[in-house]
């Protein structure tokens, strides 16, 4: 397909004119066996689009929203992906949660052989950018997010004043799973989609062109298995971490996403840039919309390829990561009935056994403590993965391990770490008992989706850390 010629994109003090339709489809797997489809054009700097909701590589151009994207090949190498669950990507293996959901972008960033990027999250790619953005700074040269938040639980929700007068107040009202039932029930009939795509100059002909993207992109069980996972997202403990150049966009009428949810994700990211767009779309059919969204991004990126710092060289020591604290259990005991040296060795085959299970898994072993050790990983599912390992390693030296895990900001010292999100693991870990792991809510809220289930251990407060802390006991793989 051919972008019409008098579509333009504002760039600074020129006007680009939208490129043809982007090249060859091709697939990138992830680490849990997902075949992700991605395309890419353009020449220039990477920058890779997590788009919004359902997409099909083969149909989104025909969009209007979709078209700037095309504009951006003038300047930059463009990558585009469908995320798990839809369009060309695998949709029969299972949706995920929102870590597995972030290494859709993962794999297809390594398989294009990119070194740094800018990442841009629309709509719900948005906490899927800003969680790979916190867990992989030193790969992210600039962050834009539009028409997106931090949180979209619908409790906290319902707190928001702009959200009554939203999509979001319909969900509200009619309740998560009446809702669902609806969007299922109408989906494939071009009128679900037309809530994030507005204003088309044509009803009858939006909804024939929409009707077809909505069966070629997803099915009614997937697209509610989607939506049900949207609302569980929450990356707001991970904002404070984010250094890199960051846009936030917003429209201050947007009808699907409430304009406060903007707004507070934009004043917790350090820096953070925000553009508040005078209109009333989440995604619309009319080209003078789309172009309201050139002018703040053509000036934040251009100042932002100025800069020359990574976000590792922003961050200095701090990141994020999920934590892993383990331990033995009777160990003393142990030690005891087998002696001193024999012991020692014991020890020493163990913590071999327990880097070699770490680093399948993508983690990094930072120390050693005796009876037990310290490790980090970019997400829970490694996390857990190495826990068990390391327990059932144990298991030959005729002890049991207790496990602790938290995602959370650590700050970098040399070869080691601390910071709160290391204290709080090690706190999570001495509630465990012999052979269990506990992970905290931040860790289930990002594994929600998973093979993991969690089985709620209660509110407790953790020495040494302000507030109450939900502990769950992690079972499955």
């Amino acid at each position: 397909m051919q972008v019409d010629s008098d579509f333009p994109v504002p760039w600074g003090e020129v006007e680009l004119l939208a490129m043809s339709a982007p090249g060859d489809i091709r697939y990138a797997r992830t680490a849990d066996g997902i075949d992700i489809a991605y395309t890419v054009f353009g020449q220039g700097p990477d920058l890779l689009v997590a788009p919004g909701f359902v997409t099909h590589l083969d149909l989104i151009w025909d969009l209007p929203p979709f078209q700037p994207i095309l504009a951006l090949g003038e300047r930059f190498r463009v990558i585009v992906l469908d995320k798990r669950g839809t369009g060309l990507s695998d949709r029969s293996l299972g949706f995920g949660s929102l870590e597995d959901r972030t290494e859709d972008i993962r794999a297809v960033l390594d398989a294009v052989e990119s070194e740094q990027v800018i990442l841009y999250g629309i709509s719900e790619g948005g906490p899927m950018a800003v969680y790979y953005t916190a867990t992989h700074l030193d790969r992210i040269r600039a962050l834009v997010l539009f028409g997106t938040g931090g949180c979209f639980d619908l409790e906290r929700l319902r707190r928001s004043e702009m959200a009554r007068h939203t999509w979001v107040g319909q969900i509200l009202e009619q309740g998560l799973d009446g809702f669902l039932d609806e969007l299922g029930g109408r989906w494939g009939q071009g009128t679900a989609y037309q809530t994030f795509l507005t204003h088309p100059p044509d009803p009858d002909a939006a909804q024939r062109v929409l009707a077809r993207y909505e069966r070629s992109a997803c099915t009614p069980q997937m697209c509610c298995e989607i939506m049900r996972r949207n609302f569980e997202m929450d990356v707001t403990p991970f904002l404070s971490v984010i250094s890199v150049p960051t846009l936030v966009m917003h429209c201050d009428r947007d009808p699907v996403v409430p304009v406060d949810l903007g707004r507070e994700l934009a004043r917790q990211i350090p820096g953070a840039r925000y553009a508040e767009i005078d209109g009333d779309f989440h995604g619309s059919w009319r080209r003078e919309d789309n172009l309201k969204l050139g002018p703040p991004l053509a000036s934040f990126l251009a100042e932002a390829l100025g800069e020359s710092r990574s976000g590792a060289d922003a961050v200095g020591d701090r990141e994020l990561a999920t934590v892993l604290f383990t331990d033995f259990v009777a160990s003393t005991e142990r030690a005891s009935e087998v002696g001193d040296a024999t012991w020692k060795s014991m020890l020493d085959g163990h913590e071999q056994a327990a880097e070699q299970a770490i680093g399948r898994v993508g983690g990094r072993l930072v120390e050693t403590t005796g009876d037990g050790l310290l490790a980090t990983f970019t997400g829970p599912s490694q996390a857990v993965a190495a826990a068990r390992a390391v327990q059932d390693a144990a298991l030959g030296l005729g002890v049991s391990v207790r496990a602790g895990i938290h995602t959370g900001e650590i700050e970098r010292r040399g070869q080691r770490i601390g910071g709160i999100g290391v204290h709080i693991a090690a706190r999570v870990m001495s509630l465990a008992n012999a052979g269990e792991v506990l992970a905290s809510r931040t860790v289930r809220d990002l594994a929600v989706g998973s093979k993991l289930a969690f089985e709620d251990r209660g509110t407790h407060t953790l020495k040494g850390v302000a507030d109450s802390w939900q502990i769950f006991a992690v079972s499955g793989s």
